[in-house]
């Protein structure tokens, strides 16, 4: 499982005049927040807990930057700044940080965000080991800016050279890719990754393309980084799925806090890429009186939920945040013997949860397996289904093929 991501930060960005004369692209604001506040968090929220800022320009802006922005804390990153000596170029940036990466990592341009399924890029490499790395592309109506990518049987066939006139369509690199370390042997201290890797690259067949149409913008022109002021804050806002845990992910056999008494559900961990990848953030929600009860401990939770993120990411899948309740009144444990408003049927965890992520409240909807969760969902007003078991992908394209309804229990068969 990939959990670095290298970002390119060291451009001089001259297209942008004086929005960059003094400040690295990547630190631009869009809306309320840096740029790379937008890719952190979304490495942050796929898994991704190493970054390494690949720094030319202004580097004491990225170190700062670095210490200071508010996705360490809350994704708990662990922050690196990689200083070229001299300029380096893309391809050089990454030579020089080469002591600094994993065996596998991610790699991401600072001026481009590309809304992917982080993990499914990393999952091609896993399907063949034969290849150096993966490459995000999307298809844009005019490719006059980027050239054009030639896909032919998952892989990269060649790049072909930004056309002179616009309107072109094809292929693009979206600027994010999925690297094995002894990408390092085909670099050079001074070096361009587009121009004097990629095509080496693809002519050996040792690229994947993971083909895509969500959503891309480049901050790196006037006309898109004025789009980007009101696209990216809107795009970052998205529905949530929230699903209870015992009796929808997984079957309930009364009070389970270990990995080998956890059962999936049939469907349950293709459901969870399916959300993934439709944008929409995962959520879980779930009851855990087993802790007041003295059935076990919160650490044994945390232990749990990391085990099922490292099943998950095998399948290109993950789970964004986690809420339980560790609370009852009947509890023995006298520090969680009391009443709480996160236990559901209280609104709590939903409530705290649409608080600390950009949610769409209204394509928002719960999965649960009893009345009070759909009460929960009801009283922070989203919609709630009722799973009676059976295959949870299959109850979950039954929900999109009817459409999300608002803060309405529904029981589909």
């Amino acid at each position: 499982m990939i959990r670095q991501a290298a970002i390119l930060c060291g451009g001089l960005g001259t297209r942008l005049g004086p929005l960059t004369a003094n400040t690295p692209k990547p630190l631009l604001k869009v809306g309320d927040m840096p740029f790379l506040d937008v890719l952190l968090f979304e490495l942050g929220r796929q898994g991704v807990k190493k970054i390494l800022l690949l720094a030319g320009f202004a580097a004491d802006q990225i170190t700062a930057y670095a210490a200071a922005t508010p996705m360490k804390e809350r994704f708990g990153l662990r922050i690196e700044v990689s200083i070229e000596p001299e300029r380096a170029g893309t391809g050089g940036a990454l030579w020089h940080a080469r002591e600094k990466l994993d065996p596998s990592f991610f790699m991401l341009n600072g001026d481009s965000w590309f809304d992917i399924n982080m993990l499914e890029l990393a999952r091609l490499m896993e399907i063949d080991p034969a290849v150096t790395g993966a490459i995000a592309v999307r298809h844009l109506s005019d490719t006059s800016r980027y050239g054009v990518v030639v896909i032919e049987a998952g892989k990269v066939k060649e790049f072909v050279s930004r056309p002179a006139q616009s309107g072109g369509s094809g292929f693009a690199s979206g600027g994010v890719y999925a690297w094995r370390a002894h990408v390092i042997d085909a670099l050079k201290p001074c070096c361009s990754l587009e121009d004097d890797v990629l095509p080496q690259l693809a002519a050996g067949g040792e690229l994947a393309a993971l083909a895509s149409e969500n959503y891309f913008i480049d901050i790196g022109v006037p006309d898109s980084f004025a789009r980007a002021q009101h696209e990216v804050p809107r795009q970052r806002r998205r529905p949530a799925v929230f699903l209870d845990r015992d009796g929808v992910l997984n079957h309930d056999d009364g009070y389970v806090s270990t990995h080998a008494a956890f059962r999936w559900i049939d469907g349950a961990q293709a459901a969870v890429k399916a959300i993934n990848d439709s944008g929409a953030f995962v959520f879980i929600v779930t009851n855990q009186s087993g802790v007041a009860r003295g059935y076990y401990a919160e650490t044994d939770i945390v232990a749990l939920h990391e085990e099922l993120d490292t099943v998950l990411a095998r399948i290109g899948a993950h789970v964004d945040d986690l809420r339980y309740c560790p609370y009852h009144e009947d509890g023995v444990i006298a520090n969680y013997r009391r009443a709480s408003d996160w236990r559901k049927p209280a609104p709590g965890m939903i409530f705290d949860l649409l608080q600390k992520w950009p949610v769409d409240r209204d394509s928002s909807f719960l999965i649960g397996d009893k009345d009070s969760d759909c009460e929960a969902a009801a009283a922070a007003g989203i919609a709630g289904y009722k799973f009676g078991g059976g295959d949870l992908l299959e109850f979950l394209r039954g929900i999109y093929a009817t459409g999300v309804r608002k803060a309405d229990t529904v029981v589909i068969s």
